[in-house]
């Protein structure tokens, strides 16, 4: 279990992230335009995200980033489980932003942090490894994405006046 350690690191802090984004803003977009919009590109960040983690498999990710930190290979089983989740998740929530349920934010949040993450870790590692390193093919438009879904989700939240907000 030592070899998950770094990821549930990263990712608990992707995580604190989003849920401060979630809880800090609130709906404030009504144009079915801006909603649509954003729904759009979280579908195809959600793709993307799939062919990522594919790209992710399929060149051991789950090996050779524990093997960084000096640790055994992350169990094959965990990361495909792990990542096929979140996909359903992710997809779920692009259904959420279009009935505007506000727990749908949290994952989509989620999801733009970690594919902008994406977007700049594997460059780094394999710079770090001096070489290609697992998931570096799709990270760059994985990232992008993230950076236009970010952009699509302030559209369609505000940030929440704690002031004025009921408990």
């Amino acid at each position: 279990m030592a070899s998950i350690l770094p990821s549930a690191v990263v990712l608990g802090i992707f995580a604190v992230v989003a849920l401060f984004l979630t809880l800090s803003r609130g709906w404030a977009q009504e144009d079915k335009r801006h909603i649509r919009r954003a729904v759009h590109i979280a579908a195809v960040a959600v793709v993307l995200q799939g062919a990522h983690f594919a790209e992710e498999l399929l060149t051991g990710l789950h090996e050779r980033l524990p093997e960084l930190f000096g640790l055994d290979p992350m169990p094959l089983g965990f990361f495909v489980w792990f990542n096929v989740a979140w996909i359903v998740i992710w997809s779920a929530s692009v259904w959420g932003l279009w009935t505007r349920h506000r727990v749908a934010l949290f994952p989509l949040w989620f999801l733009t942090v970690g594919c902008i993450a994406n977007g700049v870790a594997h460059p780094l590692l394999s710079v770090v490894v001096g070489g290609y390193f697992s998931g570096l093919v799709t990270s760059p438009v994985v990232g992008l994405v993230g950076v236009v879904l970010r952009r699509r989700l302030l559209q369609v939240t505000q940030a929440v006046d704690s002031r004025t907000q009921a408990v």
